[in-house]
């Protein structure tokens, strides 16, 4: 799978900042709390929003709280003690040993199959194969696919497995990921049947042709850029 977007890291990371709270919005409509865009920039920005619960709340704010860190530590590897801080950040007041592998077994809704339970030594040689993938999109997309089917945590594994899969593609200028309410019904489908096979090729296609965005930038564009930042910085000396 070749990379979908190569923009220079700054770009991805000033996009992704732009777009924050939208990316915040559409992850709570995927948890089924169908907050508007403008009720989740007022709850952004903390205002008081009527009409939802107390965890509807902390589950926005947790997910803000979790993107201010991915992009405050954008040169941090992703491995298996970030994807742990993520989860923690992720479930912070919301559930049970929030940041630790699951000690109990759980179901997925709508499928009979079920996760094993996580042993990290295990969990610790596959991330190194994944993360050893070349490409950045093939590497964030499979990494998502991966941390959704492991089920490390009691809760929040696809918002965790999202947010570290942006990790991967903003580090790297890959653009970022994000699932529209429109697609959601989508996505499950194509989740569930992932779970059951173990096959993730049709989720990441169809996480790369409609959830991943960013701009394409030309060769030359990128030169410009670079030239113009080098010039920028004679004004710093």
């Amino acid at each position: 799978m070749k990379n979908k977007f190569n923009m220079p890291r700054e770009l991805n990371i000033t996009l992704a900042k732009r777009n924050l709270v939208d990316y915040i919005w559409k992850s709570a409509n995927m948890e089924g709390v169908m907050v508007t865009y403008p009720e989740t920039d007022a709850i952004f920005n903390g205002m008081n929003v009527a009409n939802y619960k107390v965890e509807e709340i902390v589950l926005i704010n947790n997910l803000k709280h979790a993107w201010q860190f991915v992009l405050g530590h954008v040169d941090y590897p992703t491995d298996f003690a970030f994807i742990c801080k993520v989860n923690q950040l992720i479930g912070a007041n919301l559930y049970y040993n929030a940041g630790h592998l699951r000690n109990v077994p759980v179901n997925i809704g709508g499928t009979e199959w079920k996760p094993s339970m996580p042993d990290a030594a295990q969990i610790k040689v596959d991330l190194e194969e994944v993360l050893a993938i070349e490409k950045t999109t093939d590497r964030a997309l499979t990494l998502m696919c991966f941390i959704m089917r492991q089920q490390m945590f009691i809760d929040g594994n696809k918002r965790t497995a999202t947010l570290v899969a942006n990790h991967v593609l903003i580090a790297h200028g890959g653009g970022t990921i994000s699932i529209a309410q429109e697609d959601i019904q989508e996505f499950s489908n194509l989740a569930k049947t992932y779970y059951e096979s173990g096959d993730m090729e049709k989720l990441k296609l169809f996480l790369y042709e409609k959830c991943l965005h960013g701009v394409l930038v030309t060769e030359e564009e990128e030169k410009e850029q670079k030239a113009h930042e080098e010039l920028l910085k004679t004004f710093d000396h």
